[in-house]
């Protein structure tokens, strides 16, 4: 996936990612990992690491690559998945996540990127960052594979907040279209608003009225209207960003999960039934580890919370360092593309000439 910039920068300076080394399922170990992997392939990333200072410093001290690149950020404390979003806000002072966050908030470091609970770093990130003028709901952005030539959709919000109006689905409009152009390399996106038919009778009012907001923004909002779209466009080449409230979002993308869980299954069983199907697995082991390639989730892990008053990129719990490192090379492209800036800018003209003066 190539990033593309609205201006080019030469001579970037290095990009500092804050990095939530407690998060995940596999622990600070793939964090490292993840981040090894990152600075091997980006020598212009360099990293806020944060978590017990003696644990990181026993891990990073194996990786050589790491020494110059590494600033250990001491947070004792850790935000478990079963954690309360409103008790990680009101007591989670000592931990890593509020660290992470924090850095993000203070400047220090571009984007903030974490494999842990997600409704807790929401919230966080709420609190500590602010949201955009303009934005009365943030968004979480993932890239869904499709077959689109980039391969992925944009497809937002997938969970930060389950309720969304036609004007909080205009802004996932815009937002997501700022993303598919930072993002995915792509001049003039094409949008499509998630209904249960493509007629312009059906769906909620909500969403009639969402489309004919985003409809009337087309024109000056860079991007191509393509209407209403139905859970086949999802992974179709229909439209390039997906825009949907949380709800529905996060159902769709975990039943996407699901489905692809299962057909991974059926398909080793497939190869596993006799001597024949085995012989077959191995004539076809080069499709199948290309394929492979295109679906695994690893290489596009990360999910983007849009909206807010600086980048965090949230990595699936279960990341191991390929994960990791996906999440952060995400979290680079946007940081080099100063995307948060160019995200606000989207946002605020959009907005009424009175609403936009009041903020």
């Amino acid at each position: 996936m190539t990033a593309r910039t609205d201006h080019t920068h030469a001579n970037a300076p290095q990009i500092r990612i804050s990095v939530d080394a407690m998060g995940g399922d596999q622990g600070p170990a793939a964090v490292v990992a993840g981040c090894l992997k990152s600075a091997q392939a980006n020598p212009d990333i360099a990293f806020i690491l944060h978590g017990p200072r003696a644990e990181l410093e026993a891990l990073v001290s194996k990786h050589s690559k790491l020494a110059d690149r590494v600033e250990i950020r001491d947070a004792t404390g850790v935000v478990n998945m079963a954690d309360k979003p409103s008790q990680v806000v009101r007591t989670g002072k000592d931990t890593s996540m509020w660290s992470a966050v924090e850095s993000v908030r203070s400047g220090e470091a571009s984007v903030a990127v974490s494999c842990g609970n997600t409704g807790a770093l929401m919230a966080l990130s709420m609190i500590r960052l602010r949201k955009l003028p303009g934005v009365n709901r943030p968004a979480i952005a993932v890239l869904y594979p499709s077959s689109n030539a980039q391969g992925f959709n944009v497809m937002l919000d997938v969970g930060a907040d389950i309720r969304a109006d036609a004007d909080d689905l205009l802004r996932f409009a815009l937002m997501g279209m700022s993303y598919a152009r930072n993002g995915m390399d792509l001049d003039k996106p094409r949008i499509g608003l998630l209904n249960v038919g493509v007629e312009e009778h059906k769906g909620r009012t909500e969403l009639k009225e969402a489309h004919d907001l985003i409809r009337d923004h087309a024109a000056d909002g860079g991007f191509e209207f393509v209407g209403f779209v139905e859970g086949g466009d999802i992974s179709g080449d229909r439209a390039d960003v997906i825009v949907t409230d949380g709800f529905t979002g996060n159902v769709a993308i975990k039943t996407g999960e699901g489905t692809a869980s299962l057909i991974g299954r059926r398909l080793r069983e497939a190869f596993e039934y006799s001597a024949l199907s085995r012989l077959a697995s191995l004539l076809a082991y080069t499709s199948l580890m290309r394929l492979r390639r295109k679906i695994d989730p690893r290489n596009v892990n990360g999910g983007v919370f849009l909206g807010l008053n600086g980048t965090v990129v949230k990595s699936h719990g279960s990341a191991d360092a390929t994960g990791v490192a996906a999440a952060i090379k995400l979290a680079a492209q946007l940081a080099e593309n100063g995307f948060n800036d160019k995200l606000a800018a989207r946002v605020a003209a959009a907005l009424p000439p009175e609403e936009a003066t009041s903020e």
